[in-house]
């Protein structure tokens, strides 16, 4: 469901709409009510119909866009979250999880949510990813943002870059890279997977001279990754490193903050751009973009990311079939 003040919902149903041939069977756990009058007032082509078991929608699929009842509390406006909903935003994301562990569901795709407003109603996780890892039982999630031009993994995520820049060790970039190696061979199919290690400091630290991370912590976590068999190599200049003849030399980037990561995959591709959970026994993705409340229930945004996000999920999916 994700902020049911948000564009999801329309994104949604624009996704059954106009890429279900995409996409492949997919069905929402979502307020219907809540659906049909969006798909009314934005005139999108997309009937509901409500399943009372995942096993149904492919039997509707064709026709109509099933969902699973995850009732609301209180009427949406768009772009005015109310904490009152927060608790089946919460429970959709609970539901679609138990779904996909129990093997119901072949993956989990999120709608953004507003952290602000499920933290106003006591939500005690910073976001989905870590809300589903609890219920995943407790696997150490980390996050892929993809496009078909780049792969790239932030070693610290949303915390301060000065927090970032403190909180850098060998240990987590080892155990960020394995994650990474392992799960591009499981999910994506890639027998040998390179990894390219981005420095903090500008020209890899020009050995010291430009900060000392680059040769005290990278360097040894690249050394030890090697060694562990992983096709490692870095500390790379990170202004280097996403041009386009240095992206044919890796399969996924492992950068050492968020915006190192997120910069190029957003400017690469904006809309087509996925947020994938990697070291998860579930599949889950993500669009790669927020709630959008300033154009919710416009109909301006643009289903793509959702959309690679469904396509991902199922290629995925496929490939752990496969023994990926």
């Amino acid at each position: 469901m994700g902020e049911p003040a948000g564009v999801g919902g329309e994104l949604t149903l624009q996704a059954w709409a106009s890429a279900r041939e995409r996409t492949g069977v997919f069905f929402a756990i979502d307020d219907p009510d809540r659906l049909r009058a969006l798909a009314d007032h934005l005139k999108i082509d997309a009937p509901i119909a409500e399943i009372t078991e995942p096993g149904q929608a492919g039997d509707q699929f064709d026709r109509a866009l099933p969902v699973l009842a995850e009732r609301l509390s209180a009427p949406v406006t768009p772009g005015k979250p109310d904490p009152a909903n927060a608790a089946a935003v919460t429970q959709a994301i609970a539901r679609a999880v138990h779904l996909a562990l129990d093997g119901t569901a072949a993956g989990v795709v999120t709608n953004p949510i507003q952290k602000s407003v499920l933290y106003a109603a006591g939500f005690k996780h910073p976001g989905h990813t870590e809300y589903i890892a609890e219920l995943c039982g407790g696997n150490e999630p980390v996050m892929m943002l993809a496009c078909d031009a780049l792969r790239a993994v932030p070693v610290t995520v949303h915390v301060s870059l000065r927090d970032a820049i403190a909180s850098l060790d060998v240990a987590t970039i080892i155990a960020k890279g394995r994650i990474t190696a392992a799960a591009l061979k499981r999910d994506f199919g890639i027998n040998k997977p390179r990894l390219a290690i981005a420095g903090l400091n500008p020209h890899g630290g020009e050995d010291g001279a430009l900060g000392t991370e680059d040769r005290d912590i990278v360097a040894p976590a690249v050394a030890a990754l090697r060694a562990e068999g992983i096709d490692a190599w870095g500390p790379a200049p990170p202004d280097t490193l996403f041009s386009p003849r240095a992206r044919q030399g890796y399969d996924a980037a492992l950068c050492m903050y968020h915006d190192q990561a997120l910069i190029p995959v957003k400017a690469l591709d904006f809309d087509g751009g996925v947020n994938i959970t990697l070291g998860l026994p579930i599949v889950r993705t993500s669009p790669d973009h927020g709630t959008a409340l300033d154009i919710a229930g416009t109909g301006k945004a643009s289903p793509q990311s959702l959309v690679a996000a469904m396509v991902a999920a199922r290629q995925i999916a496929a490939n752990r079939a496969r023994g990926g």
